[in-house]
């Protein structure tokens, strides 16, 4: 179904509208600095965000074509520690180093995007004198109880107060106090939509055969997958206890749905979502026991296997303590740009108001601070001197300068480390290339008022069919000061999270299937996101009087074609010995460079990299303390 494109709500295909009550562009996308300075105000700003137009050409040009400036103009800048990315990791690695060496400490940041925090990134909108916020990345504080002593106590730095975020998450909703969420199918005449609380139900718990035989599906689809909810058929019942433990760990979960259970490939998608939210297009090649630790049905009959899935079952039952800020993890490193540059916000007080705080990012870098932050700034070259002291060359405003240090920390892509730092040992660089970052698309979309979303009936949409496979709202929790849309006449915030699709000929690694993944992501353009985003929710809310074309007032993508770090998977991984992992040997400590980013740790968690930005500081200061 196509819709026809209309721009008369869009200013240069940027998708901001300029109806009675909402901002003009220009108020939106600039603001005037505490020193009269006219600069970007980039929350605000929509259409493709994340890894944005600007931040990448660069680095592209070094990586694909050994291109660079020939010279770079060094600049009167010599700094304590030089930090490059300006994501969560390098910016607890800067407050880690200021808290050990003092607020003298000269620290220097340096980030490629228009924008700090990485992926974690605040999408704000503004309409009929509300501020709206969505989350562009990085989404949750996921289970801080069981976080590492060093991360627990950055939270307690940055005045996060934990049992605050407990009792504001999901406070206030749009919706009602039901937990219900839909499976959605397109159709001809709009998507077919089966309400329940599914997350019970694929572990077979409620009327799982009601809700199964509402699915548009064949009846003996539909019998198959009841017969698997139930729980109560062993699949590998030929095998011995120890082949059942070599096949769960060495085959697909999607082999297993249609070898064994004997599902329709057609079928098999409604498994997928958390898989591919988890591992992006690589979510096809999680094995059986991968999926069956993502909530996955299919081994509860299998001997030992029945009394774990039980055990996990409990667990999931019981919840984790996932915990969010309105704005995603955008808040936490606010927080900390807060923290280690206060004139960026003189009026806020910290976690009690972070959420509506506007930022002066004019004061990112000035002269006067001994922390600087530089933002598009690409960072080319990374040596080691005669002079003790490291060299950072990066491109700015097409201008290629470049700044020293007495230490340097590398809190960017593990990826991109080889190109910019030629000097470590070739073992070492081998290993930052291995792992391949999941790409993911994460938009949020204003729409005039919620109506529509709230006659659906439930809280998330999961869609395995379309472009978008979770449809749902920004988080409604009134952390930081925000204030959640009162009730569906409200504007309001739908995110969406979307994962590129890839052809498979199914001899694809998870890493063949990543790498086309991302360059999908970087060859969308955003009148095909549009396009999707706009077929999608029509198709989902058309029955319920929404209008694509009127109700929707602004779409920002956040493309992530970098996203979140790669962890290993057991088809395509092999397990190496302790210390031995490609990650371990490529963190190594190279002298006066070290390296923190989730990438080094394995893990796309936000503790990860708060944990590598300890390790890394930590590193540099032995280091410091062994040559003096």
């Amino acid at each position: 179904m196509k819709y026809k494109i209309t721009r008369r709500d869009f200013l240069n295909g940027m998708a901001i509208a300029t109806g009675t009550g909402l901002l003009t562009p220009a108020e939106l996308f600039a603001q005037t600095s505490t020193g009269g300075q006219h600069v970007v105000y980039p929350p605000t700003l929509t259409g493709i965000r994340g890894n944005h137009l600007g931040s990448f050409e660069t680095m592209h040009a070094l990586a694909w074509g050994g291109q660079k400036p020939a010279s770079h103009r060094k600049l009167d800048e010599h700094y304590d520690m030089v930090i490059v990315g300006a994501g969560v990791s390098g910016l607890a690695a800067a407050w880690f180093y200021q808290k050990t060496m003092g607020p003298d400490a000269k620290i220097l940041l340096l980030d490629n995007h228009d924008d700090f925090g990485g992926h974690a990134k605040r999408n704000e909108f503004h309409h009929r004198g509300r501020m709206l916020l969505g989350v562009g990345g990085s989404v949750n504080v996921d289970t801080p109880s069981d976080w590492s002593e060093i991360s627990k106590g950055l939270l307690d730095d940055l005045g996060i107060d934990i049992k605050a975020m407990i009792a504001n998450t999901d406070e206030i909703t749009l919706l009602s106090a039901s937990d219900d969420n839909l499976l959605a199918f397109p159709g001809p005449k709009g998507h077919v939509k089966v309400r329940g609380k599914w997350s019970q139900l694929m572990l077979g718990l409620g009327d799982y055969e009601s809700a199964v035989r509402a699915l548009p599906l064949a009846a003996t689809e539909q019998g198959k997958l009841v017969e698997l909810l139930s729980g109560e058929r062993d699949y590998l019942d030929d095998l011995s206890l120890s082949e059942k433990q070599a096949y769960i760990e060495s085959v697909s979960y999607a082999q297993f749905l249609t070898k064994r259970v004997g599902l329709a490939e057609e079928t098999i998608s409604i498994f997928f979502p958390v898989p591919k939210l988890m591992f992006g297009p690589a979510g096809l090649r999680v094995s059986v026991m991968e999926a069956f630790y993502l909530g996955c049905p299919g081994v509860q009959g299998m001997d030992w296997l029945g009394k774990l899935a039980a055990q996990l079952l409990e667990s999931q039952m019981t919840g984790s303590e996932s915990l969010y800020f309105p704005d995603g993890n955008a808040s936490l490193a606010r927080l900390l740009v807060h923290k280690l540059i206060p004139a960026v916000a003189p009026d806020t007080i910290g976690f009690d108001d972070i959420a509506v705080s506007r930022f002066d990012y004019a004061a990112l870098d000035q002269k006067t601070h001994s922390l600087r932050l530089r933002l598009n700034s690409t960072v080319v070259g990374l040596r080691e001197t005669g002079e003790d002291v490291v060299t950072v060359d990066y491109v700015r405003d097409g201008k290629a300068v470049s700044v020293s240090g007495d230490h340097c920390v590398l809190a960017c892509y593990n990826g991109a480390i080889p190109y910019i730092c030629p000097q470590l040992p070739e073992r070492q660089k081998e290993a930052l290339g291995y792992g391949v970052k999941v790409p993911l698309v994460m938009t949020n979309v204003l729409i005039d008022n919620g109506r529509a979303f709230a006659k659906l009936g439930g809280g998330q949409v999961t869609c395995p069919n379309d472009p978008y496979v979770v449809v749902t709202t920004a988080p409604a929790t009134t952390t930081g000061g925000h204030q959640p849309p009162r009730g569906p006449d409200d504007p309001m915030v739908i995110y969406m999270l979307g994962v590129p699709s890839v052809t498979s000929t199914g001899i694809e690694t998870s890493h063949d299937l990543l790498k086309a993944a991302r360059r999908n992501v970087y060859a969308t353009t955003f009148n095909t996101y549009e396009q999707e985003v706009r077929e999608q929710l029509q198709g989902l809310l058309g029955e319920h009087g929404f209008n694509h074309e009127t109700d929707i007032k602004a779409i920002t993508v956040n493309r992530w074609p970098h996203g979140y770090a790669y962890e290993y998977m057991s088809l395509d991984d092999p397990k190496w010995p302790k210390g031995q992992a490609p990650h371990e040997l490529g963190r190594a400590q190279f002298g006066r460079i070290s390296i923190a980013n989730s990438d080094s740790e394995a893990r796309a968690y936000l503790d990860a990299a708060i944990d590598a930005g300890w390790r890394a500081v930590a590193e540099q200061l032995a280091y410091t303390q062994r040559q003096g």
